[in-house]
């Protein structure tokens, strides 16, 4: 008998969305033939996309705005023009539409053309596709790894079509075969806002990396913090946290590493006293791949979520169990999705108010000034990733979902 064949829809690159590839890898192995279908909108993200499919046992299909062909160059100012429009309306008129959010038609018209026993639909377009998708009679899994409509920053939301995706998160949600998300915090929200069955939970969790920073002595050199996204900007908790920690006496170095984005490294250290600038280190993103290893060489992983808006304050980052993973003591905000990692493994490090500086500056003091109790931290981190919060305890979750909603009648067209 055939493998059964499963879609997986992204509107990202893969090197930005890990928890499409930890899926399309998990169901791949396990014998299902995959084909994730994706955009590509950046040449040097399509270039990272590439080197990060060698040896995955998916398959990708994209529609691609980045090939240096005539008619890409023109489908992409087509689309960019056509985005930027949307927006506008949306913005000056409130006239919503999917074509704010990206090739939301184009994405719908490919999906629609690559049948599947089963459908994953990940990201905001997706999601808004799988109304459709499911009305057309296709089995349908939603996975809401970021609560869209309530997502961003207030300048950044009066240009998105909360209306619309608010209708499609809630058709999505109570018409899958399945659903998941990041957290039980989430769940619990999406289950209250949408009268659907609380989500399945599968965190942001990675499979073990081989080394961690337990494989290093702790050294003479002062403790590294290391904080990571793809955008170094505005929004992510680095103003106060760099607030608090410039209270600290004892030797520190915090480096940043993602993408800057324009002038915010000057606004950022220009808030700090000239003595500790110096100390404040900037560096270029790294790929998925060397991520883990570059981890272990910093001592403390920053995980500053703010709560608002309220998708951050429910979901729970990737960050923290990539620190964890690699063996670091953590700093956390006290976010709904972090502090049950926090609760759960309350040895890893601090869980601080995300809001607060004295009191984090004092606490940021005495984990730096006790190596002993810092190297413990770190011990307790590893075990706590080991222990818990792993892929390899996560995937087996998503097997027997997939496994249940494959025997799962089709549902009829409407």
């Amino acid at each position: 008998m055939s493998p059964k064949k499963i879609l997986i829809l992204t509107a990202s690159h893969l090197c930005r969305n890990p928890r499409v590839v930890k899926e399309a890898t998990t169901l791949g192995a396990a014998g299902y033939e995959v084909t994730v279908m994706s955009v590509s909108v950046q040449q040097r993200f399509e270039q990272l996309d590439l080197e990060l499919l060698q040896g995955l046992p998916f398959r990708r299909q994209v529609i691609d705005y980045t090939a240096r062909t005539p008619r890409t160059q023109v489908s992409d100012l087509v689309q960019r023009g056509a985005t930027w429009g949307a927006r506008l309306l949306c913005r000056t008129l409130r006239l919503e539409s999917a074509q704010s959010l990206g090739p939301a038609t184009a994405l719908l018209r490919f999906a629609r053309s690559h049948p599947a026993d089963l459908t994953i639909v990940h990201t905001e377009i997706p999601i808004w596709a799988a109304q459709y998708l499911i009305r057309d009679g296709r089995r349908v899994a939603v996975d809401v790894e970021d609560w869209y409509s309530e997502d961003l920053m207030f300048t950044d939301r009066r240009s998105r079509p909360l209306r619309l995706l608010r209708a499609a998160e809630s058709f999505a949600l109570n018409h899958a075969v399945y659903t998941t998300t990041t957290s039980e915090s989430m769940a619990a929200g999406l289950a209250a806002t949408y009268g659907c069955r609380a989500p399945l939970v599968l965190r942001n969790t990675f499979p073990l990396q081989t080394r961690s920073r337990l494989d290093r002595p702790m050294g003479a050199g002062p403790p590294a913090f290391i904080w990571f996204s793809q955008t170094i900007g505005p929004g992510r908790g680095l103003e106060l946290f760099l607030a608090a920690w410039s209270q600290t006496v004892t030797a520190s170095r915090v480096f940043l590493l993602g993408d800057e984005r324009p002038g915010y490294r000057q606004q950022l250290v220009s808030r700090l006293p000239e003595s500790r600038r110096a100390d404040v280190v900037f560096i270029p993103l790294v790929t998925p791949a060397a991520l883990p290893s570059k981890l272990a060489e910093f001592d403390i992983g920053l995980a500053l979520e703010p709560h608002w808006p309220r998708n951050r304050d429910l979901t729970i980052s990737n960050k923290l169990f990539q620190y964890m993973d690699a063996g670091l003591a953590v700093v956390a905000t006290d976010t709904a999705g972090q502090s049950e990692v926090m609760r759960a493994a309350p040895d890893t490090g601090l869980l601080v108010q995300a809001h607060e500086t004295s009191q984090l500056a004092a606490r940021l003091e005495q984990l730096l000034g006790d190596r002993i109790r810092l190297r413990a931290c770190q011990a307790a981190a590893r075990t706590a990733a080991t222990a818990q919060f792993c892929w390899e305890k996560d995937a087996p979750r998503l097997l027997a979902a997939v496994e249940r909603a494959l025997v799962t009648p089709v549902p009829a067209p409407t």
